[in-house]
């Protein structure tokens, strides 16, 4: 069962309702009433099975309303070898005691597919589950990945629709045709003259205003999101947590109980937030490293206590973590705070743009996570120094190599460490190609063909002929008209 961080009541909802919800009414978010856990020898049988047999069993601990029969067949059907032609999450040694997880190997070239291929299956069982009779109207802010993740995964899907808002100039020209060309009778795609803040405070504004849900309620929709503010699109990113660790123990790399470190390059604090749960659940992972690109505002938090978004925002090269607002934050809050403290925290959060964790908190947080960030040299840096030692990476994960390098340069630790992957070199090809050669690319899709030219390695499958599909959506509004725009899609 779960319930709302911000709810003292802890009133409880099922999985299928937190699913088809995707926001607390109060403005929270949902978290498990319980934290599942899974032993060293089930983390060894684990080990020999398939990625979606691990899906399923991984989520079957979390959505109780859900047969392991249906969560396999959904796993089955998510991580196909159609949409993932070289397997889900593959995991590549790339220095010493460095492994990457690829956790973009899929339709949209992005790790949102992780989740999201998986999320509109669960989501379609959960209006049946709970006797939906209404369309489910997905609402989703994007700094650029999940937007197209989404689309993709919701197209034409029966009794659901989705409007994705993402910021005009916040996002790379790759992420932004990917959206402006999606196909589907059930899509809609809006820019915003705006940051991704502003895109993500405006859509959960929209969730909190009743007098909307009423109205959109008499034409027959309710509301629900595909962003990491519901669990359904959390859930499933546990799952490679697990993945990794189990390839590392069937390749001989680590035995069974021995701890490793995991570093995220992240913005929201979902996929990092994801792996936490993976070690409350039982999976031997040490330190949690949190890299952020120079809008650090969680690097600062971690080390400080202090979280300030009053600062200046940065357009950076690796835009999925342009971000000042880290949404699943609030979820940390709650598991190491509590109710009271975390309501009082997003409070003054809104209120003040800033609050301040007591001394207790803050240690609690440092004793799983540290935090890094990574300037726009540093993060040029370290993907031209691993391009050339045989490993070409994307700008986000370029953010992560060089923090993890800092934390390893500044501990000296041993153990081995996952650095998470999380987009296709190509879908920032013109950054990756400066920063690899110092040249600047041709505009739009041309940077492509002068990355493969370059590398030899070959364009992602989903974004080949990128520029010969047609642009079906090209709106720009401004933020405060997100509500209306929802309605003229309705």
């Amino acid at each position: 069962m779960f319930f709302s961080t911000r709810d003292s009541e802890k009133k409880l909802y099922k999985a299928s309702q937190v699913i088809k919800q995707g926001l607390a009414e109060d403005g929270g978010l949902f978290v498990p009433d319980s934290i599942p856990t899974v032993t060293l020898d089930e983390i060894a049988e684990l080990a020999n099975r398939s990625y979606p047999e691990k899906a399923a069993r991984i989520l079957s601990l979390y959505l109780s309303d859900y047969t392991y029969e249906e969560l396999l067949e959904d796993a089955m059907n998510a991580y196909c070898a159609a949409s993932f032609p070289d397997g889900a999450a593959p995991l590549k040694k790339i220095k010493d005691n460095t492994y990457s997880l690829e956790l973009w190997r899929g339709p949209t070239a992005a790790f949102k597919d992780m989740a999201l291929q998986i999320m509109p299956r669960l989501l379609s069982r959960a209006l049946t589950k709970t006797g939906e009779e209404n369309t489910a109207l997905i609402l989703v802010a994007t700094s650029g990945d999940t937007g197209k993740a989404a689309l993709e995964g919701h197209k034409d899907v029966d009794k659901v629709k989705i409007m994705v808002f993402y910021p005009v100039d916040g996002v790379s020209k790759v992420q932004k045709l990917q959206m402006a060309t999606q196909t589907g009778s059930n899509v809609n795609v809006c820019a915003i003259n705006g940051n991704f803040d502003d895109a993500q405070t405006g859509v959960k504004k929209i969730f909190s205003n009743t007098e909307a849900k009423a109205k959109l309620l008499e034409n027959g929709y309710i509301l629900s999101s595909a962003n990491s503010i519901n669990w359904g699109r959390l859930a499933p990113q546990i799952v490679y947590y697990f993945h990794a660790y189990c390839e590392l123990l069937k390749n001989g790399e680590i035995t069974l109980g021995e701890k490793i470190n995991v570093c995220v390059p992240t913005g929201n604090f979902g996929n990092i937030f994801a792996a936490y749960l993976a070690k409350l659940m039982g999976l031997p992972i040490d330190k949690m490293v949190c890299a952020s690109n120079s809008n650090n505002v969680l690097t600062d938090f971690i080390e400080t206590g202090v979280y300030d978004r009053n600062r200046k925002f940065h357009l950076t090269m690796s835009p999925s973590m342009d971000i000042l607002i880290s949404s699943n934050l609030e979820r940390l809050l709650y598991f190491t705070a509590g109710t009271e403290a975390t309501k009082a925290y997003m409070s003054a959060l809104s209120a003040d743009g800033r609050y301040e964790v007591s001394e207790d908190v803050k240690k609690a947080i440092s004793e799983n996570f540290v935090g890094y960030c990574a300037d726009e040299d540093e993060t040029a840096t370290a993907l031209r120094n691993y391009y050339n030692n045989g490993y070409l990476a994307d700008t986000h994960t370029s953010v992560a190599l060089s923090c993890a390098e800092k934390y390893l340069r500044d501990t000296n630790d041993t153990k081995k460490m996952v650095v998470v992957s999380t987009a296709s070199p190509y879908k920032f090809a013109a950054d990756v190609y400066k920063s690899i050669n110092g040249n600047e690319a041709a505009e739009g899709t041309g940077a492509l063909d002068q990355l493969e030219a370059l590398t030899g390695m070959e364009i992602s499958y989903p974004l080949k002929d990128l520029d010969k599909r047609t642009v079906n959506f090209n709106t720009v509004i401004d933020a405060d008209d997100m509500l209306e725009e929802v309605y003229k899609f309705m």
